[in-house]
């Protein structure tokens, strides 16, 4: 049986004290499937405006692949590939809006959406902002140690250079072994605070820090649907990407309709 789906807004005059009283339910294979039906939905009431946000996605990935190309970064284009999706959850701030509204029967335009961030209540959705943009930094960072710690010899004078000494030297082994293992540690880091903290922010009057221990704790709560949660994005995605990331304009807008209805039935209040 899946959990059920309660409406998005929150209760009045609360304490903050009874803010941060939720409950984290236990969710199913069943959740994720119709989380992702409703995604679907909510995809095709706005397709547009949905596709938007998974065409700017996109878009700003060819942009940042472009711009280490035009910098010599040959050496940056995979790892930056692999990391790409961890900032999708910022990404789809407009995406959980949207699904907000059209849970709740509000009409609304692009100025609504498009404006999220910056009506947001106490900014809390920018401090998220910077929580998963930093680590994509120490992403990017820490694949540029191993670098230069494990290949300090190689010379990447192309892309093709690259990848034969990554994949056809042993240094290049070790570096994918243990680059795997490092960036394994900080998606799981991310995917676990972020999981259900953005939507969280959008639909209740919580700061930044509860969003997060509350999304930690649907993880540590439901650990075996939550990886299969996360297998099913890092994999949509990954392959979304090879197509120069136009396979983003759709599945981005998929992925984060679903994951406002996954919040939904992962989290409801305390009295509910």
């Amino acid at each position: 049986m899946t959990s059920k789906t309660i409406k998005p807004t929150p209760p009045k005059n609360l304490t903050p004290e009874q803010r941060a009283m939720l409950n984290v339910n236990k969710v199913t294979a069943g959740d994720i499937s119709a989380s992702l039906r409703a995604g679907l939905t909510d995809f095709l009431a706005r397709p547009l405006m949905s596709g938007f946000f998974g065409l700017f996605y996109a878009v700003f990935g060819i942009l940042f692949v472009w711009c280490l190309v035009w910098l010599g970064k040959i050496w940056m284009i995979i790892p930056a590939m692999v990391g790409f999706p961890l900032i999708a959850p910022f990404a789809a701030a407009g995406l959980y809006e949207m699904s907000r509204r059209l849970q709740k029967g509000e009409s609304f335009g692009w100025s609504e959406i498009l404006t999220v961030m910056a009506n947001q209540r106490k900014r809390e959705m920018g401090w998220m902002a910077f929580v998963t943009l930093f680590i994509f930094w120490v992403w990017m960072y820490q694949v540029r140690l191993w670098l230069a710690i494990i290949l300090q010899d190689a010379s990447f004078s192309d892309f093709d250079g690259f990848l034969n000494t990554v994949f056809f030297t042993p240094e290049g082994w070790t570096f994918l072994a243990i680059g795997t293992c490092a960036g394994a540690v900080l998606s799981a880091v991310l995917f676990s605070v972020t999981v259900v903290a953005m939507p969280m922010l959008l639909d209740r009057d919580i700061d930044f820090v509860s969003a997060m221990l509350t999304s930690i704790r649907v993880v540590t709560e439901n650990p075996g649907i939550m990886l299969i949660w996360a297998a099913i994005i890092s994999v949509t995605m990954l392959v979304s990407m090879l197509p120069a990331f136009l396979g983003l304009i759709l599945t981005l807008p998929i992925l984060g309709h679903t994951t406002w209805h996954l919040y939904q039935r992962a989290v409801t209040s305390a009295d509910a």
